[in-house]
């Protein structure tokens, strides 16, 4: 009986295992770059619907308030908060506690239970101004007095630098504004959908912002950064 000559299978060298190695290592970060990206996205497009329901809640209380918005807490105080918008509006929507958390905010769950919000209201746009002896100075807070809509800034992602997380921080304190980039900042987060961490300049990425006509318009903070570095102060309503 003859026998057979026996076959050898040499298995991988070191080179090809360090190969392969180095495309799964390379296909990996793809996929979580791409998972990512995606849920970057997701929550971008939740948060921009959040922001058009609260400006379809906001006319639609206009309407039955004889086109007068309703006022944030910097008018109300902390103990007239359940007039406040965040909890006027909450017979305009299926549920406030839904919409008024932005699902990238890292600090969302703690507004939810302090009574907070992702969503900050521009208070030049909703809350009037009076001089030293009660005359009113300028007003933007019924629709009937907007000359300007579609460029009038409503609302937008709270800062995460904002102290608190209660229902006192629903309005922006946009006089200030006109210091330039490092105010803004203080009040909004301009780069709240992004990979990654914040940058230092918090540049790299975008946010979502209603206006007054009830659009929402994603804008990269790169841009925003340009129009105050031109010294503009986005809060101000045209004329």
């Amino acid at each position: 009986m003859s026998k057979r000559p026996v076959s050898f299978h040499p298995g991988f060298t070191l080179m090809e295992v360090l190969v392969c190695i180095i495309i799964i290592s390379v296909v990996a970060s793809l996929v979580v770059a791409a998972l990512g990206q995606a849920r970057m996205l997701a929550w971008r497009v939740s948060c921009a619907s959040n922001l058009r329901q609260i400006g379809n809640a906001m006319f639609t209380y206009a309407n039955d308030h004889n086109g007068t918005l309703p006022p944030t807490t910097h008018v109300t105080g902390s103990e007239g908060y359940e007039i406040a918008w965040i909890y006027a509006l909450s017979p305009y929507l299926n549920d406030i506690d839904e919409v008024r958390i932005c699902p990238a905010d890292p600090h969302g769950p703690d507004r939810l239970k302090g009574g907070g919000t992702s969503y900050i209201l521009n208070n030049i746009a909703f809350d009037p101004r009076y001089d030293p002896f009660g005359g009113l100075m300028d007003s933007y807070n019924n629709l009937f007095r907007l000359t300007n809509p579609p460029e009038t800034f409503w609302a937008g992602s709270i800062s995460d630098s904002r102290t608190g997380t209660s229902v006192q921080n629903d309005h922006t304190h946009a006089e200030g504004w006109d210091a330039g980039w490092g105010t803004f900042i203080s009040d909004i987060e301009p780069n709240r959908h992004r990979m990654g961490d914040s940058n230092r300049a918090h540049t790299n990425g975008s946010s979502n912002y209603l206006f007054a006509d009830g659009h929402v318009e994603n804008i990269p903070a790169i841009e925003m950064k340009r129009r105050f570095d031109r010294g503009e102060n986005f809060a101000r309503p045209p004329q």
